[in-house]
């Protein structure tokens, strides 16, 4: 099992254990990260956990900590730039925000350090820590995969319209806010695939703004619970995480622009059918590899 043996030297990220094709792949793959976030308004966590687990050889737990600093710093570009352009709703954000950053910190401060390393034995299999985070993960990523490949008859017709009419469903959007806000703590996603979908249905918004107001969220979210994690007194090797995040923020610009080219729907479904197949492979390496 990779990931239970997979131990990440702060201090070594260009080490021997790292080839340097697969450095130069997983730097590159950091735009591919940005650019899910420019395009769909979400995804960014779903690529940049496992880069940083199996290209970098970066502990699950340590991973999901810097994915949310990778993701949040690049939402927060993205965010800014819907809000210059009054894509970002700030009463649903405050309304989703509150309740899912509470529940992040209870994930990062009470529920991670409470996991024991090793869950159960069965014969020669060890199930971890690392493992039960990673399958968590994939299991997360299949549920997002779905609601990708699924058509959204509600986000093209509301798009189709122009109108920005809010109805707010309080308890509803407090709900999933507790929601994502837990599942963005445990595993370092930031919920967009969650939060784009519940602002559509529930909240009634154009599909731009949701998008918006996601990124918004997502990027309160992903900044608060990685400054928890680095106040802890953690080493951090920012010299590796600044450089990746600045790849995914170029990535995110490159994918603002291609959105005004490609058709969102048509790359949603296709974004979706590769983080299924992602997902799936994640589980097969982790359980039977």
């Amino acid at each position: 099992m990779s990931t239970s043996t997979s131990v990440y030297n702060y201090q070594e990220i260009n080490n021997q254990n790292i080839m340097p094709e697969a450095e130069i792949l997983g730097y590159v793959l950091a735009l591919l990260v940005g650019a899910s976030l420019g395009l769909i308004g979400s995804g960014g966590s779903i690529l940049a956990v496992p880069i940083l687990v199996y290209i970098f050889s970066i502990d699950p737990v340590i991973a999901t900590a810097y994915s949310l600093f990778i993701v949040g710093s690049t939402s927060l570009v993205g965010g800014l730039k819907n809000a210059f352009q009054k894509n970002v709703d700030f009463k649903t954000a405050v309304i989703f925000g509150l309740p899912s950053i509470a529940s992040l910190y209870v994930a990062r401060l009470l529920v991670i350090p409470f996991i024991p390393d090793v869950l159960f034995t069965w014969e020669d299999f060890v199930f971890s820590k690392a493992i039960f985070l990673m399958v968590l993960f994939a299991a997360v990523m299949i549920v997002a995969s779905i609601s990708m490949i699924r058509p959204c008859e509600d986000c093209l017709s509301d798009e189709a319209s122009g109108e920005r009419k809010i109805a707010y469903n309080y308890p509803v959007i407090l709900l999933t806010g507790l929601g994502v806000g837990l599942l963005t703590g445990l595993v370092g996603a930031g919920g967009g695939f969650l939060i784009i979908p519940a602002l559509v249905f529930f909240a009634k918004m154009p599909m731009k703004l949701a998008v918006g107001t996601s990124l918004f969220i997502i990027s309160l979210n992903s900044l608060l619970g990685f400054a928890g994690y680095a106040l802890s007194g953690v080493v951090i090797n920012w010299h590796f995480l600044t450089l990746f995040t600045a790849l995914a923020i170029v990535g995110i610009w490159l994918g603002i622009l291609l959105s005004k080219k490609i058709k969102g729907s048509n790359l949603k479904t296709a974004f979706g059918w590769f983080v299924m197949t992602m997902g799936t492979y994640i589980l097969v390496k982790e359980l039977l590899l």
